[in-house]
């Protein structure tokens, strides 16, 4: 009879010391599971260890789970378990700039991102044909000053309805409340132009380009309660000079800014950043 194996994704962090990478190939080497890649780090300066494995197994992911709690625990772990069979169940909210919501539901539906997208949230309506056109659910949940509460507490709806776990910011031009980042921390993803804090405001590549600025980058970082200033996933630049107008820098941060949260996206769904305090490790 064949055995039907499953592939899984183990992260872990823990504090270093001899023998765990041993301890890790030997614990799947008795439950018959084969290794298929695997990545590690030490990070001196804090003294965490850090590792990703990928692995074929026939066990069930309820009955890893079940074994890998006692084994971690020996080891100070902290840890996740993924089938990788089953994509990333991920709601994008936007406001008015679509460019990264497109570049996202594009790379979704050509297969190039391990998600599931199922719904996207956002402010106005610009974006329900987009949505509808990928068969995507649309909620339009208006956001003023004084309704921002409940807007934030029907978004929240949404996300556990879908039972998210990944909430991508794709563009999404409202500040979310410290209790909703609390609530989404280590799985919002947010991006912006990396001209933060110099040029701040509605009209960014207006000021930039006043100021002659020979870079345009963007950045794409997990969302807290401190603004912008969330743990870091990815950055990227593009070189800019005298001859660019306003809108050439505004269509080239635009790529740039599609490029790296995409890339973001992907990363993390497929599970290769781990938090490392306020930074990140990235296995590629």
């Amino acid at each position: 009879m064949t055995t039907t194996s499953a592939s899984y994704i183990l992260t872990l962090s823990c504090p270093d010391r001899t023998g765990i990478v041993h301890a890790v190939s030997g614990f799947l080497f008795e439950r018959g599971a084969n290794i298929e890649e695997a990545a590690q780090y030490n990070d001196h300066a804090t003294g965490l260890f850090f590792m990703r494995v990928r692995f074929a197994s026939a066990d069930d992911h309820a009955t890893l789970q079940a074994q890998l709690t006692p084994f971690a625990e020996g080891f100070q772990m902290r840890w996740s378990l993924h089938a990788t069979a089953e994509p990333m169940r991920t709601v994008i909210m936007v406001s008015k700039e679509g460019h990264c919501l497109n570049d996202l539901l594009f790379r979704w539906k050509s297969g190039l991102l391990p998600v599931d997208i199922r719904a996207i949230v956002s402010n106005h309506r610009d974006f329900y044909q987009l949505a509808a056109s990928y068969n995507v659910p649309f909620h339009h949940i208006p956001v003023t000053g004084a309704t921002k509460a409940q807007a934030e507490a029907r978004a929240l709806e949404v996300i556990q309805g879908e039972n998210a776990e990944l909430v991508v910011l794709a563009r999404y031009m409202q500040i979310l409340s410290d209790d909703l980042c609390r609530k989404l921390a280590g799985r919002a993803i947010n991006i912006h132009h990396s001209f933060l804090p110099s040029f701040k405001g509605a009209k960014p590549y207006y000021q930039a380009h006043d100021r002659g600025v020979k870079l345009i980058g963007a950045t794409a970082h997990y969302v807290t309660a401190d603004l912008d200033e969330g743990p870091i996933i990815e950055q990227d630049v593009a070189r800019a000079d005298h001859s660019k107008t306003v809108e050439d820098l505004t269509a080239m941060g635009r790529d740039t800014e599609s490029q790296v949260l995409a890339r973001a996206v992907k990363w993390h769904s497929e599970h290769r950043v781990l938090l490392n305090g306020h930074k990140t490790v990235i296995f590629k």
